[in-house]
């Protein structure tokens, strides 16, 4: 091979390899400069974060906000307390306390006139008994059973508390009353009057910052502001005698359900625009609506006919029915710690049922005192309590 051969090769591979190191560093450099095109692993998306009501615990999950409620998992605080159920018996002035382990009657505590619910404290120590015409409210120790001194406390029909343990909020049904006290001596603080008739149940936002209440006796919703105690906005609902009662939000915080027990149904809502609602048809009488272990299925009682309806919320619709044997009247209640176990109170016919949550099975069907109402299933998993019967986060 000749001396200019020999040349001429070196020239082209010079050249080859200078290509070759100008590519390389341009890669390099436009992956320094956009480390997104690069071939490296991408950095894991942040978790949304929400910006919760001044002093409430933080939100576990966006995406869940039962995500506290997850079977068996018991606060520090209530982990030793004993399993019971607590029947208020609107028509005794009683409250029957149920063994679950036995089906039993264990107990039956003398309260005040007409008791409505028996709603778990904020701090998750209290069990207050609303007694609704005797205008007072009754403690009771969940570790002992045993009940305290009488409260006065004018009209509780229903007892709530903000996200941030900061207020109680009892809804003074025939007072037209939305009245936040101090949660723990009841004392109170301000006094919210409604432009609606009935005020009994409500829900709070996934960041707690308003909640949305029931009327009963003039088919309304209000939203209230919470940090403000302020009503911002009603909405009449659009069916001719509604009367709305149970209130529950989705797991994703998205919507809020009503159970509605003259509409046979369910109204469904965007919260935080407060949209006009569409009604879901789920059974006679629908009244309560509880939510199940794993976020994943909603159950409504529906009263007036003795079913239960299962909602399913990933798939966004009903899924199934559930009928008592021999009927009934399923009205309030809750859900058992490993969630097997759902508990209403048969309103009209004296006795709990006990349904298994796996196949809608009646297990027990319980005698208790006249008129059983919102019963409540205690210790639940939770880190707090927002109050009703138990809605726990």
């Amino acid at each position: 091979m000749t001396h200019r051969t020999l040349f001429k090769h070196a020239l082209i591979l010079g050249a080859a390899l200078g290509a070759l190191a100008a590519c390389g560093a341009d890669t390099k450099d436009r992956a320094t400069e956009n480390p997104g095109t690069s071939a490296a692993v991408p950095a894991p998306a942040r978790k949304k974060t929400v910006q919760g009501l001044p002093g409430m615990p933080p939100v576990l999950d966006p995406q869940d906000v039962y995500a506290a409620d997850r079977p068996n998992r018991l606060s520090p605080v209530v982990k030793d307390f004993p399993s019971r159920v607590y029947v208020p018996n609107s028509g005794s002035d009683t409250v029957s306390v149920i063994d679950p382990r036995t089906y039993e009657v264990v107990e039956t505590i003398r309260v005040g006139g007409q008791p409505q619910h028996v709603v778990p404290s904020w701090d998750l120590k209290t069990l207050w008994v609303n007694n609704n015409r005797g205008h007072s409210l009754t403690p009771i120790d969940p570790k002992t059973g045993k009940a305290g001194k009488e409260v006065k406390v004018h009209d509780p029909y229903n007892l709530y508390f903000t996200p941030n343990g900061r207020y109680a909020v009892v809804m003074a049904s025939l007072d037209r009353e939305l009245v936040f006290r101090d949660p723990h001596t009841m004392k109170r603080i301000k006094t919210e009057p409604v432009p609606c008739y009935g005020v009994n149940h409500a829900d709070f936002s996934l960041d707690g910052r308003y909640f949305i209440v029931s009327c009963e006796f003039s088919g309304e919703l209000l939203k209230v502001d919470t940090e403000k105690m302020k009503v911002v906005s009603r909405r009449k609902l659009p069916f001719e005698g509604a009367m709305p009662q149970d209130v529950k939000i989705s797991p994703d915080g998205k919507r809020f359900y009503v159970a509605d027990m003259m509409a046979d149904g369910i109204w469904v809502l965007d919260g935080d625009r407060f949209t006009v609602p569409t009604l879901l048809r789920t059974g006679k009488g629908t009244h309560g609506l509880y939510i199940g272990r794993d976020s994943s299925e909603m159950y409504v009682s529906n009263r007036g006919e003795g079913t239960i309806s299962v909602f399913d919320f990933t798939q966004n619709k009903l899924t199934k029915k559930w009928r008592l044997p021999d009927g009934g009247s399923p009205d309030m209640g809750g859900v058992s710690a490993d969630g097997k176990i759902l508990w209403l109170s048969g309103r009209y016919d004296s006795e709990v049922y006990a349904i298994d949550t796996r196949t809608g099975t009646q297990l027990a069907r319980i005698p208790v005192g006249s008129g059983p109402h919102g019963l409540a299933v205690y210790p639940q998993p939770g880190r707090y309590s927002l109050g009703h019967t138990g809605i726990f986060r």
